[in-house]
């Protein structure tokens, strides 16, 4: 019989007087919140929004004592749900997850049956979680651009901020569809690598944050976006007619300073992707195709690092920094 879970390891944000710390620390399981399923957690992944839960100023944490990790994969371990049993791999990731409820960072976790996801076949727990939310959702934001009638061997696909997680998954997954690719980055040196995932095209991503004109020369048959701010409005400018951009992120600022001309003038269609609260079916069938058609062929090459709890927080600050290439890694036990 296997011996009952008593306690977690688990990277710790608390926020005490307006500041926050962090530190690896046990928590009794009835600390790690409410849920009917408990979790091995094998690995997990760094993410900017995670990042930001370790900030006073990040405006993510919901918690005042916090385990970060917006995504995670394992074992379960003890179940009260008739939808999964102990033994079953699983995988988690958006919803409340190391917002406002404890995450990732830990041994393991305590969630409700319906934040799981079967893994799917064809994906060990660990490719998973290299692709995790960031590769989840570059698959939603190409979703949206096949079903908004974007489709191969018409102008390429733009992707921007392409060396980070959302990004360097959009490249790949849209190379491997078929797609001839534009990669935006301010990082020189990442040229060769993200042509290595498929970038037909790479351009800097400060000709793409300029000014633009109302409307600029038709370039780009859509984009998959994670920057936001006026790169946003400077892509929109640049798509051709009936063309459509997936935004999903606001690196580069929440503002969004644009005219309606793309819009009414070449039919350009914005289209917002939001990961966090998919609904299940959705989150399902996108992980099937995931691990079926639209998963890189070499995860290994958007790999940028492997590191357990106690080595966590330089990573974080480099993902604020803007300083990872790919996805980091986390491995709890």
């Amino acid at each position: 019989m296997r011996t009952p879970v008593t306690y977690a390891r688990a990277y710790v944000a608390r926020r005490v007087a307006g500041s926050v710390s962090c530190a690896v620390e046990e928590l009794a399981m009835d600390e790690l919140g409410e849920g009917d399923v408990t979790v091995e957690i094998t690995w997990s992944g760094a993410n900017y929004k995670d990042a930001l839960a370790t900030r006073a100023d990040g405006k993510v944490a919901r918690l005042d004592r916090l385990v970060p990790g917006v995504d995670l994969a394992g074992t379960v371990v003890e179940s009260a749900s008739d939808d999964f049993d102990a033994g079953d791999s699983v995988l988690a990731h958006g919803y409340g997850l190391g917002v406002s409820h404890n995450g990732g960072f830990a041994t393991h976790a305590r969630l409700p049956a319906e934040w799981l996801v079967p893994l799917p076949e064809g994906l060990t727990a660990r490719e998973a979680m290299v692709v995790g939310t960031a590769g989840f959702t570059a698959a939603l934001c190409l979703g949206r651009l096949e079903k908004a009638g974007v489709v191969p061997g018409d102008k390429p696909v733009l992707v921007t901020g392409a060396t980070g997680g959302v990004g360097s998954f959009a490249v790949a997954m849209l190379a491997r569809r078929g797609f001839e690719v534009v990669a935006s980055t301010g990082k020189v040196e990442a040229g060769s690598w993200l042509r290595e995932l498929g970038a037909a095209t790479i351009v800097d991503r400060a000709e793409l944050a300029a000014p633009a004109r109302p409307l600029e020369a038709q370039r780009f048959s859509g984009a998959i976006d994670s920057v936001g701010g006026s790169t946003l409005a400077h892509v929109l400018s640049a798509v051709a007619w009936g063309g459509a951009v997936a935004a999903c992120g606001s690196t580069g600022g929440s503002a969004l300073s644009t005219t309606v001309f793309p819009f009414i003038l070449r039919g350009v269609s914005l289209l917002g992707v939001d990961s966090t609260a998919t609904p299940m079916g959705v989150r399902r069938e996108t992980w099937g195709r995931i691990a079926s058609e639209l998963g890189p062929t070499e995860l290994e090459r958007i790999v940028a690092g492997e590191v357990g709890l106690g080595a966590l927080a330089p990573v974080l600050d480099e993902l604020l920094a803007g300083a990872v290439r790919g996805r980091v890694l986390v491995r709890p036990g």
